[in-house]
């Protein structure tokens, strides 16, 4: 049929598409496949990738071939490899296979699930997905979840929901500024806990002055002792107390706050219990791991990130609410243009401030039942003795040593040279150098803390390419890093 005057210019043609999407497939399955020979570090600079990028816009469409040519010259060699089997930082993650045919699935389908109405099967899927999570970690049924992008923003609507639940304050329609009636609000969290309750404090107008950061003991857990005096402080001192954010996993260490105790605590004092989980909650699929986490049940809310320990591709944070109706009256907020017939249909986007919600159950659902709830455990376990291994090696090595417990996947440990070992300050540089000299060799990926002061290294183990030749690797360079420094 021949286009009509008033015909409006279309997407790219379904066979260019056919033909370009089996291209970029093996695009993919190419990286996948042989990420490993990549340095895991770009070797650039700030500003390379930018210089080689036309400053204006292209006036008229480019050949796609083009495009994904630009972007195997241009685009991969020069990001960061996370799913690099040498990808030992942070937390190491797997965008996996089964996640990202989600990813791309859902991408296809360009799905706003804000309502019921706009997504059905997403909305569906998204509490299904979330219950079956549920039910691996065995949390009780009273719990639901609903997903976000990150725990960031999942513990800051946690946080909000706290808020909410505080009799009289009526936040919610008065807000906080200017107010001389509203008490100071306060959060209370470990000195390890992630800067994400900071942030948290700061967008819900706590401010991080409100943050009291509790001291830990030896093995960097949250001492109850100090969480009950420092309320029992602000009460007295006519300070009001809204939440308790316990960490099963710090960022750090992974060391778990006595999650039982504090859930006691704040039942007790009837303050509002979040616990961030987003890493070590995805041991729980392990009954073995449940005891580390014991008490986890008595949370009010709890933030899981599949996508740090799950294999799911970025972003994927599943909030869990013990009272999902106190999250849902923090921030249902319907106007004329969202109303629908739908009785009794959850609207997602009645649990937190974003209108928009992209499909993310959808690889999150693929990656479940592609591995199964086995699979997922043989591959979390698998992790653990691998990392138990490396720990193994350091502790046989002279002057290394283990400077936290490593109860998961995580090693944190240093260099202490016996000629420094008065000099804390030229150990740390020493640490620093090291640290730099393995990272540079492009093999591996390692990334640091500070505890107790101190530079501290730390190894990690999350990603599903991971084995035990690449954490050898990661030994040797290092021990050939102490060689030419020491």
């Amino acid at each position: 049929m021949k286009p009509s005057e008033t015909d409006a210019p279309g997407d790219m043609p379904a066979k260019e598409f056919r033909a370009a999407a089996h291209e970029a497939a093996d695009l993919i399955a190419d990286y996948l496949e042989g990420v490993g020979a990549y340095p895991v570090l770009p070797k650039i600079v700030p500003g390379d990738v930018r210089r080689k990028l036309p400053s204006p816009p292209p006036e008229h469409g480019e050949a796609i071939g083009t495009i994904l040519g630009d972007y195997k010259t241009l685009i991969e060699p020069n990001v960061t490899h996370w799913n690099h089997p040498g990808f030992m930082a942070y937390f190491a993650i797997t965008g996996s296979g089964p996640g990202v045919l989600g990813e791309a699935l859902a991408a296809g389908l360009n799905v706003n699930a804000m309502l019921w109405r706009t997504g059905p099967a997403p909305t569906e899927l998204e509490e299904t997905v979330c219950d079956w999570l549920r039910q691996m970690l065995a949390l009780p049924p009273a719990f639901k979840g609903h997903i976000n992008d990150t725990a960031s923003i999942s513990t800051m609507l946690a946080l909000a929901a706290a808020r909410h639940r505080l009799p009289g304050l009526e936040i919610r329609e008065r807000g906080m500024a200017g107010r001389s009636d509203l008490p100071p609000l306060i959060v209370y969290c470990s000195d390890q806990a992630h800067s994400s309750v900071e942030k948290a404090a700061i967008a819900l107008g706590f401010g991080m002055c409100n943050v009291r950061k509790i001291p830990c003991d030896d093995a960097f857990r949250m001492r109850l002792d100090a969480l009950a005096q420092a309320v029992t402080e602000d009460c007295a001192a006519g300070r009001m107390p809204v939440a308790v954010v316990a960490t099963a996993g710090t960022t750090s260490t992974t060391s778990v706050d006595p999650l039982r105790g504090a859930g006691e605590l704040c039942k007790r004092e009837k303050i509002w219990l979040h616990v961030d989980a987003a890493y070590a909650g995805s041991a729980c699929v392990c009954p073995e791991f449940r005891a580390l986490l014991d008490g986890l049940e008595l949370a009010d809310s709890i933030v899981v990130n599949p996508h740090k320990w799950l294999f799911t591709p970025v972003d994927c944070s599943v909030l869990f609410a013990r009272e999902p109706q106190t999250l849902r009256d923090a921030f249902s907020l319907v106007p004329e243009y969202l109303r629908t017939a739908d009785n009794g249909a959850t609207n997602l986007m009645d649990y937190g401030v974003q209108l928009g919600r992209r499909f993310r159950s959808l690889k999150l659902w693929m990656v479940i039942r592609y591995f199964g709830v086995e699979g997922l455990r043989a591959r979390i376990r698998a992790h653990v003795r691998l990392a138990q291994a490396f720990k193994g090696w350091v502790e046989r090595e002279p002057e290394f040593e283990l400077c936290a417990p490593a109860p998961f996947s995580t090693v944190c440990f240093r260099y202490v040279p016996t000629h420094l070992q008065s000099d804390p300050e030229a150990q740390d540089r020493f640490n620093e150098r090291l640290l730099a000299e393995v990272n540079a060799q492009g093999p591996v990926f390692l990334s640091h803390t500070k505890l107790r002061g101190r530079i501290v290294l730390r190894l990690t183990v999350g990603n599903l390419r991971t084995q035990e030749e690449h954490l050898k690797t990661a030994w040797r360079l290092i021990r050939e890093a102490v060689e030419r420094n020491g």
